[in-house]
């Protein structure tokens, strides 16, 4: 089995272009921390009617289908 090697590299931050040490090209730990903290909205509760399913055909019309 092939072992692959995760550690942090110092690779160029996407949004700030400082060299900082990450696993894979993308925000660095400062930029994705901004980010959460500006656009953390929180959490809330959704209020959702229960599903109940159309009846477009009877259950058995498959089984009553004469050929």
């Amino acid at each position: 089995m092939d072992v692959v090697d995760l550690t942090p590299e110092p690779m160029e931050c996407m949004r700030c272009h400082r060299d900082a040490p990450m696993r894979f090209y993308g925000l660095c730990t400062e930029c994705r921390g901004e980010l959460r903290d500006k656009y953390d909205r929180g959490t809330r509760v959704v209020e959702v009617a229960d599903y109940e399913p159309k009846m477009n055909v009877t259950p058995n019309a498959v089984a009553l289908k004469d050929d």
